[in-house]
């Protein structure tokens, strides 16, 4: 299996695209602003999309991507999500006024996406790769995600604070070998850390202090202009751990 990072900041500039990683060349997880640096052609490929959340920097690009795939396919891009995340996105985005409600466009039995609801888990297999979603705390309900070759394990955290399950979760993983985890906020803000439900290094680092196992420490979604002094944060807290800066382009294959 291949992930290929095409966003993963939490803000948008000239050279910043909110969080999206392909795996392989046909799936996406989450579907922010980095999806738009997708040729045509790639987007073509992409049979099958994870959400983490509902928010708009994980999920944005979702109905522009759906208006350029829909009509040159021949069959529905299938969309994984939460039964929550999947009713905001029908109330608030497809829904019409917004955009159209490509769920039931162009015809209610040949729509351009298909939501399939997913449980904290519960395995996704397709074509021997399996994705388990995990579990997290944010400030609106969320995933992580498992991603499986059987050789090892790629963990994306997708947004959230410290929340013990997920750190259970991460120990129990056999074959873990990356983990890429959000940390939004510098440790001062506290207030702004726990009422959007994000990671600061303290936070981080105390479910660091709980993993059983060695990883690659993949950083992301630190707040745009922070990014120094978070890592900086970080690398002070992270103990026997080497927590690298997520950088779009990288590849990471396992």
């Amino acid at each position: 299996m291949r992930i290929t990072v095409l966003g993963c900041t939490g803000g948008v500039a000239a050279d910043l695209r909110t969080t999206c990683l392909m795996l392989d060349d046909d799936i996406l997880i989450d579907v922010g602003t980095g999806a738009g640096d997708l040729t045509l052609t790639e987007m073509l490929c992409i049979n099958t999309v994870f959400l983490t959340h509902s928010h708009l920097d994980h999920a944005g690009l979702l109905p522009m991507v759906a208006d350029m795939v829909g009509p040159r396919r021949n069959s529905p891009v299938t969309v994984y999500a939460l039964p929550e995340t999947i009713a905001v996105l029908k109330q608030d985005m497809f829904n019409f006024r917004l955009w159209p409600d490509y769920t039931r466009l162009p015809a209610p039995d040949n729509p351009y996406i298909v939501f399939q609801p997913v449980a904290v888990g519960e395995t996704v297999e397709l074509s021997g790769r399996k994705v388990t979603p995990l579990p997290v705390r944010h400030a609106v309900p969320g995933v992580g995600y498992q991603l499986d070759s059987g050789k090892a394990s790629f963990v994306f955290s997708g947004d959230t604070t410290y929340h013990e399950p997920f750190w259970t979760a991460l120990n129990a993983i056999g074959n873990l070998r990356y983990l890429m985890i959000e940390t939004t906020f510098l440790n001062h803000n506290r207030a702004g850390a726990e009422a959007a439900g994000h990671m600061r290094p303290e936070l981080l680092a105390q479910g660091l202090k709980q993993l059983n196992k060695a990883v690659r420490l993949l950083v992301t979604h630190m707040e745009p202009g922070n990014e120094d002094a978070t890592m900086a944060e970080i690398q002070a807290a992270a103990g026997e751990f080497k927590p690298e800066r997520l950088r779009r382009g990288q590849v990471f294959e396992f």
